[in-house]
């Protein structure tokens, strides 16, 4: 397994991982994500209180290449923002499972994570997208 992708996330086609912590998830964006968009100059973050649905826009990733949404894997209300991004965005392309995180939600449906890639099937799911590069 790489340590690019690690077990005990789980992973979206849009490449945002979430790690399920009792009824709180965290969710970033993938080792794959930070290095296709290159460096990371601002993070567009909702605030806390706000509600996030699966599968939608929760913010943006800009960096010198490219704008792009992040999208949420669960559903619920955000009850913390890294404000650490806010300050220093390239700490997400140092450290997108540890420090680069983004936000955390009080997820509404826990079950959703069952849809989503465990890491051996996500490193197969991008190494397919870097075979048709």
């Amino acid at each position: 397994m790489s340590a690019e992708y690690p077990a005990g996330l789980k992973y979206t086609k849009e490449h945002e991982w979430v790690f399920l912590e009792g009824d709180v998830a965290t969710v970033g964006i993938t080792h794959f994500a930070q290095s296709s968009l290159g460096d990371i100059v601002f993070v567009e973050l909702p605030s806390v209180g706000d509600t996030v649905e699966a599968e939608g826009v929760f913010g943006s990733v800009e960096a010198v290449k490219a704008v792009s949404d992040l999208y949420s894997p669960v559903g619920g209300e955000v009850v913390e923002i890294n404000d650490a991004i806010d300050g220093d965005p390239a700490i997400v392309n140092g450290s997108p499972y540890e420090d680069g995180w983004m936000i955390k939600i009080k997820v509404a449906d826990p079950s959703i994570l069952d849809d989503l890639m465990g890491a051996e099937e996500y490193q197969e799911f991008v190494a397919g997208l870097e075979e048709g590069a």
